[in-house]
């Protein structure tokens, strides 16, 4: 796997790409992509990274893996592609920040500005086979993503971790809570998320607030 990655975050990551399960990794996803249809589009493996700088990261949302469908993945957790329909985790993520902020619900799922302002959409296992969910979460994806939050943990302070679900959550141990602010819920999918937990947690106001507490400027959900 040839890594093409935004400068700040390939110097934080470099010693991962000489280790030997990064190696093994790169094989299995060029097994994957030459073997059949896998998302996202491979020049966007990395997009979370290109897309939102080490340093100017100011929120992290965590996701599982990518939406395994045609036209939806491109490297974002959480995200799609314009013009394609919002999956039902993402309606709710909408739906939440209307009720929280007012904000309306925007034409387009594709949270690249959410991206360019400071959000890390970052899903743990980088890509999937396409109809299959979960399929590459064995590749060793988690060692690679974990090694990308734990720098962020060590070396920046005073930002926002969203968790949501139990895998997100199960990423809390990492973090420093009393350097940042973590906030966690229920999953947004509707399985989750209508049996209570995440619809009125005014997550996204109080990720705002903490920010502007700490003189940063709020995200525009």
């Amino acid at each position: 796997m040839n890594v093409k990655m935004e400068p700040q975050w390939h110097a934080q990551l470099e010693a991962e790409f000489a280790k030997p399960y990064f190696r093994q990794l790169a094989e299995r996803v060029r097994a994957e992509y030459a073997q059949g249809v896998c998302y996202p589009p491979g020049r966007l493996i990395f997009n979370a990274f290109n897309l939102c700088p080490f340093n100017q990261v100011r929120v992290v949302i965590i996701g599982q893996d990518p939406y395994h469908e045609p036209g939806q993945a491109h490297g974002l957790s959480f995200s799609v592609q314009d013009g394609v329909p919002f999956p039902p985790s993402l309606q709710n993520i909408f739906k939440e920040i209307e009720a929280d902020l007012g904000t309306p619900i925007p034409p387009s799922g594709n949270l690249e500005r959410w991206a360019r302002q400071g959000v890390l959409l970052l899903n743990a296992t980088l890509t999937v086979r396409a109809h299959q969910a979960n399929s590459h979460a064995q590749l060793g994806w988690q060692t690679f993503t974990d090694a990308a939050i734990r720098a962020l943990a060590t070396q920046r302070q005073h930002l926002v971790y969203m968790l949501w679900g139990g895998f997100a959550r199960g990423k809390a141990y990492m973090i420093d809570r009393q350097q940042n602010l973590v906030l966690e819920s229920v999953h947004p999918s509707p399985l989750s998320a209508n049996r209570g937990g995440w619809f009125g947690q005014h997550q996204f106001s109080r990720c705002n607030e903490y920010l502007r507490q700490h003189g940063m400027e709020p995200i525009a959900w």
